[in-house]
């Protein structure tokens, strides 16, 4: 599914998109924010939220002194992360950008962050939504700035797929009836970051969850 389409059947559900994820999540989606959040925020890092839906991620960065910016082409999804930032009373609240991934190039100056972060993004874009993303992904952090991409995954051998397919199942559908939402494993992510040239490319599996982050580094080459 692209993320065009993804986007409008979330356009109806904003308010419900929160309550959706975690459910898909099995209630971990905010330990994997606070996760990322450790890794890339401090005060006076720029960071940039690609599909940042309600702002859970961003808010998370801008609690820690970040100053984020937070994309996403759903209007009605930016409308609840401003409503979130308002309410948290952050000293720097995220500035919120309404842009698809496609639109970055003609908005966003180069080497204009010091980390971008992505969450449960990556596997609703095609795989050419993809590579454009991570090559301007690229271009926007600053030499040695940090990529930090989560997503679902499913774990490595056929029996322990069949068990998780089994586990996750019920938890999908229960979801899907509430929300008219769901998440899509992704396998590969690891190697699409190489393969758009970045440096130091690591693997994590996520103890609270079924997530995956895939981090890696800006070199210092064009």
């Amino acid at each position: 599914m692209s993320s065009y389409v993804y986007m409008k059947v979330l356009e109806s559900t904003p308010e419900r998109y929160d309550r959706g994820i975690r459910l898909l999540s099995g209630g971990t989606i905010d330990a994997l924010w606070a996760r990322i959040a450790r890794r890339v925020a401090g005060p006076g890092v720029r960071v940039l939220d690609i599909g940042c839906g309600t702002g859970g991620l961003s808010l998370a960065c801008a609690a820690r002194g970040a100053l984020v910016t937070g994309l996403d082409r759903d209007a009605g999804m930016l409308a609840v992360a401003r409503r979130k930032a308002a309410a948290q009373q952050l000293e720097h609240p995220p500035r919120w950008l309404e842009l698809g991934v496609m639109e970055i190039e003609d908005e966003l100056s180069p080497e204009s962050f010091d980390a971008i972060v992505a969450s449960l993004v990556m596997s609703e874009l095609l795989p050419e939504e993809r590579a454009h993303t991570l090559r301007q992904a690229r271009r926007l952090l600053v030499p040695g700035g940090a990529l930090v991409l989560a997503d679902e995954a499913a774990p490595a051998g056929r029996a322990a797929r069949a068990w998780w397919r089994l586990r996750r199942a019920p938890r999908v559908a229960i979801t899907w009836l509430l929300t008219q939402q769901t998440t899509h494993p992704m396998d590969g992510l690891a190697d699409e970051v190489r393969r758009a040239g970045f440096d130091d490319v690591r693997e994590e599996r996520v103890p609270e969850g079924d997530f995956l982050i895939v981090s890696a580094r800006r070199g210092d080459a064009p």
